[in-house]
């Protein structure tokens, strides 16, 4: 049975934002990713198109999240569904982390609106 202490997760940071690796086939998952992300107050993600549906659950604070041009804020208990192909960004505007759990299948990748490609080593 694989269970992932919290001493054994990974941590990566990229745009401001901290993620906290869990399940990965790295630790032995088979299907699915899901981290702990952290987003520190005034942290702004840049607008990224999703290669795999992400479901992201607020935790603690709020975001104001971009998706699919649509502007929204949302809070602790709030879960957003990500499709495929959807354009997604986020920002921090309050004075505390918010804090988020994600969950994606395996094999997540992003690309930003310069063309930048992304492969999270937190979701492959």
């Amino acid at each position: 049975m694989p269970v992932i202490r919290s001493t054994e997760a990974v941590t990566h940071e990229i745009h401001g934002a901290r993620f906290v690796s869990y399940a990965r086939p790295a630790t032995g998952s088979k299907e699915l990713c899901a981290w702990r992300g952290e987003i520190p107050a005034g942290t702004k993600a840049p607008l990224h198109t999703v290669s795999r549906e992400e479901i992201l659950h607020i935790l603690e604070g709020e975001l104001v999240v971009t998706l699919d041009g649509r502007t929204d804020r949302v809070g602790a208990g709030d879960t957003l569904i990500i499709n495929p192909g959807a354009t997604f960004g986020a920002e921090n505007p309050t004075d505390r982390t918010t804090v988020t759990w994600v969950t994606t299948s395996i094999g997540l990748e992003a690309e930003l609106a310069d063309g930048t490609h992304i492969v999270p080593p937190w979701a492959n």
